[in-house]
């Protein structure tokens, strides 16, 4: 498989994927209210069902496209490798035979979660037997194993903390859970990938009891989203080992934080907003009382009544340069943690109402960007337009 070479044929694609997006944004219902109140609904228990019929399989597809396209697609690579001598040089291929694809690890790693995703919610949607087909080659015992004796080399204690390692453990989330519900091709895939799992483990049990302080950047080193994806993956696994280490560092970190201001954000190149996501996090290790009371401390700002404009869109100048790129992924991210920390509030808090309208001022901004024009951002928007329209962390509340 990693000798074939995907051949792109980009104005079709756009033509199909914008249509599609269309329906996404605007639903099947041709804007009938009725569905827009069952989404303020849907979201207003502080766990919310996963409800993949209000998200059809046809508009996923664009977004397993990009990631099918990419996963097998080499070049162009940005890896992250610390050498020690000629003998570590090494071809994306041969460093990280699993994870090669998608111009960086954490990017393959994640489109492998949106192909695990797409099968697992859609099976009988004729794209579900490719991205089987991507998992079955990749999520081999001999790739995985050489992948996880990479991550252990000892000058590889930070490589790809906290984001990528986040991600695989999300990837093996959705696996576990796909395993639970009788779906054998997932249990061996989830068996074979169980010890980079473990690596992934041993790495982050190691370094949390160290972080002195938070890292409130917009992009992969940031903690506050990642700390989210270990949560919701120590749910699944029942490590509550994990959980309570996850969750006492959270406390530590962030607790006691108030006075965030949005008027600094977000930065040029952010694709992760560091106040939002520190607030979708906290709604994870609190109860709805506990958590509206601080978040009233923390961002007073938020309106009481229904008003999309208390937080803007972000403004992206040039698609093809990756890193202005960044802030399509922004409005994708802001979206599902706005509607997290709406989930988050009890029922009746007036807040809910601006929540939501920004989210899906946000979320109409960065769907309609993930169109796969540009590989600077095709290669990891689909994976952000999967969780936010498939609800992913709705799912994965306290």
């Amino acid at each position: 498989m990693r000798d074939v070479i995907c051949e792109v044929r980009w104005s079709m694609y756009r033509m199909v994927s914008l249509c599609l997006i269309t329906i996404l944004l605007f639903g099947t219902g041709c804007g009938d209210p009725a569905g827009e109140t069952d989404e303020v609904r849907q979201d207003s228990e502080p766990n919310v069902p996963l409800e993949p019929e209000t998200f059809t399989s046809d508009q996923a597809a664009p977004f397993v496209q990009l990631a099918l396209d990419c996963a097998v697609q080499e070049y162009p690579n940005k890896i992250a490798h610390t050498m020690q001598s000629d003998a570590d040089q090494g071809t994306p291929f041969s460093l990280h035979p699993a994870f090669y694809g998608c111009f960086d690890w954490h990017s393959s790693v994640h489109g492998h979660w949106l192909l695990a995703r797409f099968a697992r919610l859609y099976p009988e949607h004729p794209m579900a037997a490719g991205a089987c087909a991507v998992l079955d080659e990749h999520l081999k015992s001999e790739r995985i194993a050489v992948e996880a004796d990479y991550l252990m080399s000892e000058d590889r204690a930070s490589w790809e903390r906290p984001y990528g390692l986040a991600w695989l453990l999300q990837l093996a989330a959705e696996l576990r859970e796909w395993k639970a519900e009788g779906n054998a091709q997932a249990a061996d895939w989830a068996a074979a990938l169980a010890p980079l799992e473990e690596a992934c483990l041993v790495r982050l049990r190691n370094w949390l009891p160290k972080l002195a302080y938070p890292i409130r950047t917009g992009e992969h080193s940031q903690t506050a989203f990642a700390f989210g994806l270990m949560l919701d993956y120590a749910g699944t696994a029942k490590d509550s080992t994990l959980t309570e280490l996850v969750e006492q560092t959270t406390r530590r970190l962030y607790g006691p934080d108030q006075d965030a201001d949005l008027r600094f954000e977000p930065s040029g190149q952010d694709f992760l907003s560091p106040i939002l996501a520190e607030a979708d996090l906290m709604r994870r290790v609190m109860e709805p009382p506990e958590f509206a009371a601080w978040l009233g401390k923390f961002l007073a700002t938020v309106p009481g009544r229904p008003d999309a404009g208390w937080l803007p869109t972000a403004t992206v100048t040039d698609r093809s340069d990756g890193k202005l790129a960044h802030l399509d992924g922004l409005n994708l991210s802001r979206a599902w943690m706005l509607e997290g920390i709406a989930s988050g509030l009890p029922k009746n808090d007036r807040r809910r109402s601006a929540l939501l309208e920004a989210a899906r001022a946000h979320r109409a901004a960065g769907l309609a960007a993930v169109t796969g024009e540009h590989y600077e951002g095709g290669h990891w928007l689909g994976t952000y337009a999967m969780y936010l329209a498939s609800k992913r962390g709705l799912s994965r509340g306290h």
